[in-house]
This record gives C-alpha cells, structure tokens and sequence, in this order.
C-alpha cells in the first residue's frame, strides 16, 4: 500500500521594507557570528578545535559577503556595522 505525502507550501508575500530589515538582521547576526569564531579561535589549544574554527570563519565570511552581495543587488545601503 502506497500512501501520498503531500507537503503544502505557502507562499507569504513580504513587502520590500521587510525584505530589506530581514536582510539586515541576517548581516548583523552574521556579522555576530564571524566575531565570535575570530574570538574563539584564538583560544583553541587542540588540532581539532583550530580546523573547525578555521571552518567556521570561512563558512561565516563566506555568508556575510554572500549578504552583502544580495544587499547591493537590492539597492539596500550597508554601512560600516561595528
């Protein structure tokens, strides 16, 4: 017997404003991120701590210009955040 999985999707229409604030949040926590591995690494003491520090650092800054590009992209202005 064969049952039928059917998954429903919804489609939510966001407004260009939230887009732009969701984008936002997305570089600032991003941003957070990539900090905090900066900071963590430079306290790792064991191989395998370092290699996934060095991962996580390239994951995160890879994400943030990924963001920054999408922000450009929608004309959303990034400024220097601290």
């Amino acid at each position: 017997m064969e049952e039928e999985f059917i998954k429903d999707k919804y489609l939510i229409e966001i407004t260009p404003e939230e887009e732009r604030k969701d984008i936002l949040r997305n570089i600032i926590h991003t941003k957070a991120e990539l900090t905090n591995a900066n900071k963590n690494f430079e306290f790792a003491n064991t191989n395998e701590l370092i290699d996934y520090y060095v991962y996580k650092i390239k994951a995160m800054q890879s994400q943030l210009d990924s963001l920054i590009k999408l922000a450009k992209e929608k004309g959303i202005e990034v400024k220097k955040l601290a």
